[in-house]
């Protein structure tokens, strides 16, 4: 019998496929990359094409040697490393360390680890794909070019150790930019009226319009009195509703970008974490009841496409699960943005019928939340559309008009399965066209602009996906990069930049302008497209890129004068238990902490405790910002562990108008909610934004 090597990168996943495979197969790990460029030289020959110096990785010898003894055993040898661009190049180098023909159909392909994908991979090998390799060699090597030449600039200037990366530098400017934006805002005032009508035991709230088809923008309290002056005595009367009933569509399924953004609005992960615990459902998780299998398809994508064969499977679990009515008129198909490669499937369950509860008992709680976010959005994607009725109410006193809008679900469709987060029912009481209208109040409201949000890891992903700036592999290290780096600190739930951050982005766009310009980067991605697609040369390529930088290094060394990065400090009144100095807070990766000002004498640091204007419901204490060993904010007592009060929404100080409590405010689509920590009380007040 003929003896078969896989080698693929991690254990988990060779511990999944050799459970497919029979015993004339032996499946590998090769760890990742078996070879690389020095870290202690540049390792491009910049005189000679461009050619890369690839060394192996230090540690791997022992590896290398176990391969090879394998592949000198095996009749055949399957290299089954992952569907992109990297994992490509990992098969590439490990054919050329084991000695492998270019001609040779060696390489095996697959988008999801289950047994049927895994063996009509192994019918099907394909020679290594030359373009995909120097797609990701180019994208290596410009990546090098940037580092180690541009960054002992930045060591001479501004301080050493630092270093530019050539895609984590436009992800930096994007947050500096922004954080510009917000310093240099100014806030514009501007007024809402809200007339509130008693109409049996519902209060229907009614917002300030205008004048018949003229809407009116409400800018002073001049303004606003004089209109509450002319709608004094006046008589409010209903003079038009309108009722319609609203389609809302599924989104489709998930992508890398979209996954990551929504793991992180709906289950507080980081986009780190997002990519480690999908890697873990893709390789392959061991059910009580099946062995070890994959659980989704393959994360790493930018494709919304999906196989006929698992939109058949969905559509047959909906009819079963939900009811007929839960199909989709027609098969549902989702168009991929422009410019992917489209190589793979959307992100989806590998088998719809291993419903999320139905496995949770073999999964973590981070695992099954995940997995069943993926299960869910899928399903959803697959089904009919919801339905809502909607009125809208037209009210009139004098020449002034006001409006209420509201909407309930006639049928929730694919919202059974998936919640869309702007969606809220919002009945208005039954009215008649001519009604008179109790007036209770009219409430005017002074508001001001808000300036731009901070970014979030959500909404960073999004923008640099709209930018085209990266590609789904590269989204989460982007990310995890810049925060290690310095260059940029999580504040709350927000990216902030640092001063250094700050510093060395005016310095790349005064003397490296291109390095941090949104579209050249963009530009450069589509080149790297090109060079897979066969379109370009890779070498022409990164000529063409680096001719005009080696002016640019040559300029900067001499231009560029020393910059001094002043650490701000705050001095606080807490002292040093050990020193007995004043400690100051400081920024850290994690953000703000405490640290002792006698650094390096006394290494004396402990996190900033937040206090919060708001007593303890309980003991009457300081209510205080803590942070879980994993980064996740709460809020607690004070007086703990005397006091054990704790929650996750922040404390206003107010009490709940129904029952006394407490009032907790959280932010939610569209504004913020005010609601009752007593659950059986369920009293709740939302504040929308203008």
């Amino acid at each position: 019998m003929s003896q078969s090597l896989v080698i693929v990168e991690s254990p988990a996943k060779a511990k999944t496929i050799s459970k497919f495979l029979g015993k004339n197969y032996k499946v590998k790990a090769s760890m990742g990359h078996i070879r690389d460029l020095p870290k202690s030289q540049i390792g491009v020959d910049v005189d000679n094409n461009y050619q890369p110096k690839y060394i192996t990785i230090r540690g791997k010898g022992k590896l290398i040697d176990e391969l090879k003894k394998e592949a000198k055993k095996s009749d055949n040898i399957y290299l089954a490393t992952d569907p992109d661009r990297e994992g490509e190049a990992i098969s590439w180098h490990l054919s050329n360390i084991l000695n492998i023909d270019v001609d040779r159909e060696c390489r095996i392909e697959f988008h999801e680890i289950t047994k049927n994908a895994i063996k009509d991979a192994i019918k099907n090998p394909r020679k290594i794909n030359k373009s995909l390799v120097e797609a990701q060699q180019a994208r290596r090597i410009l990546d090098r070019l940037v580092g180690y030449k541009i960054s002992p600039i930045l060591w001479k200037k501004v301080k050493w150790g630092l270093s530019a990366g050539r895609v984590q530098s436009v992800a930096v400017r994007l947050i500096c930019d922004r954080e510009r934006e917000i310093r240099e805002f100014v806030p514009k005032e501007y007024w809402s009226l809200t007339a509130r009508f008693k109409t049996g035991h519902k209060i229907l709230e009614s917002k300030f319009y205008g004048r018949d088809k003229e809407k009116i923008n409400l800018e002073s309290k001049e303004q606003v009195d004089a209109i509450i002056e002319e709608l004094s005595g006046g008589t409010f009367i209903v003079i038009d509703i309108k009722r319609q009933e609203k389609k809302k569509n599924p989104l489709p399924p998930f992508i890398t970008s979209t996954l990551q953004q929504d793991a992180y609005k709906k289950l507080n992960f980081s986009t780190k974490k997002t990519m480690s615990i999908a890697q873990q459902l893709y390789e392959g998780i061991d059910l009580k009841k099946e062995g070890t299998v994959g659980l989704i398809t393959y994360m790493r994508t930018d494709s919304v496409r999906v196989s006929e064969e698992a939109q058949n499977a969905a559509l047959s679990l909906i009819k079963d699960k939900f009811g007929e009515e839960y199909l989709p008129r027609q098969k549902r198909s989702y168009k991929s943005k422009k410019n992917i490669q489209d190589a793979h499937e959307a992100i989806r369950p590998t088998s719809v019928f291993r419903e999320p509860d139905e496995i949770k008992d073999s999964l973590t709680n981070d695992q099954y939340k995940l997995y069943k976010l993926i299960w869910s959005r899928f399903i959803a994607s697959q089904m009919a559309e919801a339905l809502y009725d909607t009125v809208s109410i037209d009210i009139k006193c004098g020449e002034y008009i006001f409006k209420s809008s509201g909407s309930t679900i006639k049928f929730s469709g694919f919202m059974a399965v998936y919640d869309i987060d702007d969606e809220e029912e919002n009945k208005l009481p039954d009215l008649n066209v001519g009604e008179v209208l109790n007036l209770k109040e009219l409430e005017p409201k002074q508001h001001f602009t808000q300036p731009p949000a901070r970014y979030t890891e959500a909404t960073l992903v999004k923008a640099l996906e709209e930018n085209g700036i990266g590609r789904p592999s590269t989204y989460a290290p982007i990310i995890s990069t810049i925060i290690e780096r310095g260059y940029i600190v999580r504040e709350k739930k927000t990216l902030a930049p640092t001063e250094l951050g700050e510093v060395v982005t005016e310095l790349l766009k005064e003397y490296f302008k291109d390095i941090v310009d949104v579209e050249f980067t963009a530009e450069m991605e589509e080149k790297l497209d090109e060079i897979e697609e066969n379109k370009e040369d890779w070498v022409k390529v990164v000529d063409n890129f680096y001719k005009p930088l080696e002016k640019l290094i040559k300029a900067a060394e001499e231009k560029i004068d020393k910059i001094t990065i002043e650490e701000q400090v705050e001095t606080t009144d807490v002292l040093c238990e050990k020193c007995g100095r004043n400690m100051v807070i400081k920024k850290g990766r994690f953000g703000k902490f405490l640290a002792c000002p006698g650094y390096p004498e006394c290494k004396n640091a402990k996190p900033l405790v937040e206090e919060l204007d708001v007593p303890c419901p309980k003991c009457g204490g300081k209510i205080v910002l803590r942070k879980t060993k994993k980064g996740r904010t709460f809020y607690g007592c004070s007086n703990y562990p005397e006091c054990n009060f704790v929650s996750w929404d922040k404390p206003t100080g107010e009490k709940c108008p129904e029952c006394g409590d407490i009032l907790v405010e959280r932010s939610i689509k569209g504004g913020k909610e005010y609601k009752c920590v007593n659950d059986e009380c369920g009293y709740k007040k939302k504040e929308n934004k203008h």
